[in-house]
């Protein structure tokens, strides 16, 4: 263990080491290109050349600072010159800080940037504790003792670092705003918060009951909730509460891969049933009411030695090789050496009914197989079901699957099979401002034999390797992809990319050493960012992109933040990493590395259209050393949930001696990752 890194920060590095092996165009090569293409004539990219040669800085004429959308209305040249200006740190078309937070849609004071032990909300709203680590899920759970934990209790208790949230009403098929099922992930584990006498980063310490504890504590959970007058609370001991876990809970594999040899097991010769999930990171939701979970970072629960195994090269792809968890010590399906394909059984998306406790959730082969940070669905106009998925790396890509039938909106049984059939594809953004959506089908180009794809099975397993040989555009960590419900345009969280050198730049990820993020639109044809979404069509072989906002401190020249408008010394942010919308469109953005920045994560609203665009302010912030998840909505924007993990997690904090006991400041308490729920004071609408 890094005496300098926390044992969240030592996971986050793991994937700050880029598996990718594709050759990368440089961005000399791509600038030379667009001015042969453009021609000597045409004034912007005159003007754009000039402040180039001039010595800009960041905000370059393929940032999002010179916007196509900008070039259809006509202001090219302006919006080259506010280029200059977005490189230099200033927002792009600044405006007085007043003038923008008074044309902004949104209504709550800015939240001031902070970094202390309690979580903070702006002026106006209330956080409720819902639910925490430990606190019971199913009838018969105890009541949480952190001194005396099990294996048994905890696979009955809120698990550990929760992550996606998202709320589903009851009764099924309902918008009821104050009654509903909460479906959480928890992704992983953080032993030296958990457990009294361990060091960070210390696993070799760790008993068998420890590591089962730690087991049980990863998965998901559902737990029923009620909202009485503005409060919030669990219901105790509902039949619908459920706890699944990478202990015990077994899983079914669908799709092309189930039942290929490189999923077989001796545990499981028919290659079809898989024991637990681990890292569940982001999730989506389905038109017909069932949730999708990712399995993340899976790649560091797995010990022995992978290239002494025939998957040596899918293993190394995925960065197998250095054990972060002590479970293949005590577990023989954890360690390669004795499981050799066992990897192969993880790394997908997982869907399950919420509303039947007794359903298996099903790991869909058909959505590829990497490190899932979630998927998102939306409806579109044709009936078919499209998700949108960001493999969460550095150097990886943004995927898109079509189901090949549609979408049954008065038979809900009919489909529960949807996602087990259609086309997966994957993302290359263009220097012209449009994005080419690549099929991974075997047969296709060089999806073959001679590459190594016998069947669609091996496409589906080695989707990190035939996204490469078809060319998809390396990106600076695509985490959480989502539609806009509103406007239909998606919105693609580039968390950062500290890994990305001058020499490697492209068209959509063009600053080196990226430590603050940034975000994308990807646009599909018939809408527009104030158009209707209901027109798009997420289903065309070719989009448009842009940038909506590049983060960082506007204060700092050297950061080449970018935003819509002056953001004030609070509204700037750092590491997007999950988004949400609410009923209007606005985007909310959750943020995990604003502490390197010396700012707690948190949450920033914003519009998305309008002369208030991409101008941020903050609303929500974590208790020192966590991040925030989520984040997620109720139907009529009453209430907003907030996942907060690894509260503590920083240099010297341990169990025994923690920085923060939030959100109990108890001495008998550790801290205790939770969901808080934050409503309006006397009631209405969040924002």
């Amino acid at each position: 263990m890094s005496e300098t890194l926390t044992w969240s920060e030592m996971l986050d590095q793991d994937d700050d080491t880029p598996t990718n092996p594709s050759t990368r165009r440089t961005f000399a090569d791509i600038f030379a290109d667009r001015l042969a293409r453009l021609g000597e004539g045409d004034s912007t990219m005159a003007v754009g050349a000039g402040l180039l040669a001039a010595g800009a800085v960041g905000g370059s004429l393929f940032s999002g600072a010179l916007s196509r959308r900008a070039l259809l209305k006509g202001t090219a040249a302006t919006a080259a010159v506010a280029g200059l200006a977005g490189g230099a740190g200033v927002a792009l078309g600044a405006r007085p800080a007043e003038a923008a937070a008074g044309e902004s849609s949104l209504t709550f004071p800015p939240l001031p940037h902070s970094y202390d032990a309690n979580s903070h909300v702006a002026d106006g709203y209330e956080i409720q504790t819902l639910i925490r680590w430990g606190d019971p899920v199913v009838a018969g759970a105890p009541e949480f003792d952190p001194m005396n934990q099990s294996a048994a209790a905890q696979a009955k208790q809120f698990g550990y670092n929760n992550d996606f949230v998202a709320f589903m009403p009851l009764p099924v098929g309902s918008k009821t705003p104050d009654h509903g099922l909460l479906c959480v992930n928890h992704e992983y584990t953080n032993p030296h918060l958990m457990f009294p006498g361990i060091a960070d980063g210390d696993i070799e310490s760790l008993s068998k009951e420890q590591v089962d504890i730690e087991m049980a504590a990863h998965g998901h959970a559902v737990v029923e909730i009620k909202r009485e007058g503005n409060t919030w609370q669990v219901v105790k001991d509902s039949p619908l509460n459920r706890r699944m876990t990478a202990l015990e809970t077994e899983f079914e594999l669908t799709g092309p891969a189930a039942g290929t040899d490189r999923a077989k097991t001796k545990a499981d010769p028919s290659g079809t049933k898989v024991i637990g999930t681990v890292n569940n990171c982001a999730g989506g939701k389905t038109p017909w009411g069932t949730i999708l979970f990712a399995e993340e970072n899976f790649h560091g629960y797995f010990w022995g030695n992978p290239e002494a195994t025939a998957e040596a090269e899918n293993y190394k792809r995925l960065g197998l090789g250095k054990a972060r968890y002590a479970w293949g010590k005590f577990h023989d399906r954890f360690n390669v050496d004795k499981e050799p394909n066992e990897p192969n059984r993880f790394g997908w998306m997982v869907e399950y009914d919420p509303y039947d406790p007794t359903s298996t959730p099903k790991k869909r082969t058909t959505l590829g197989r990497f490190k899932h940070e979630g998927a998102t669905t939306v409806l579109n106009k044709d009936g078919r079901v499209v998700v949108y998925a960001g493999d969460d790396q550095r150097f990886e890509y943004v995927y898109r699957f079509i189901t090949k039938g549609t979408y049954n909106p008065d038979d809900r049984a009919a489909n529960m099979g949807l996602l087990d059939e259609g086309t997966l594809s994957v993302a290359r953004f263009n220097e012209d401002g449009s994005i080419d959506w690549l099929p991974l089908v075997h047969g296709n180009g060089p999806l073959t034999a001679e590459n190594g794809f016998k069947d669609q099975a091996d496409v589906m397993i080695d989707v990190r390797k035939a996204a490469d040989l078809m060319g998809a555009t390396p990106m600076d960590r695509p985490e959480d992809v989502e539609p806009n419900p509103v406007n239909g345009i998606i919105y693609a969280m580039m968390t950062n990319n500290t890994k990305r050198k001058a020499d490697d730049l492209n068209v959509v990820n063009d600053r080196a050493a990226n430590r603050h993020g940034h975000v994308v639109e990807i646009i599909p044809p018939g809408t527009a960012a104030d158009g209707n979404g209901a027109e798009a069509d997420h289903t065309a072989d070719r989009y448009t992109w842009d940038i909506f906002l590049k983060a960082g401190n506007p204060a700092k020249p050297e950061d080449g933040a970018l935003y819509g408008g002056d953001v004030g010394e609070n509204g700037w942010l750092s590491c997007p990493d999950n988004v949400a919308f609410d009923s209007k469109g606005r985007i909310w953005i959750a943020t995990d590395g604003g502490p390197k920045s010396g700012i707690a994560d948190g949450v920033w609203a914003a519009d998305v259209t309008g002369p208030a665009r991409a101008v941020t302010r903050r609303f929500y912030a974590c208790p020192q050393g966590a991040e925030l998840c989520g984040p997620e909505f109720t139907p009529d924007d009453g209430a907003y949930f907030a996942a907060v993990q690894h509260p503590g997690d920083e240099k010297g904090s341990t169990f025994d001696n923690p920085s923060t006991r939030w959100p109990d400041f108890a001495d008998n308490m550790p801290p205790r990752p939770a969901v808080q729920v934050v409503v309006k004071k006397g009631g209405g609408a969040i924002g």
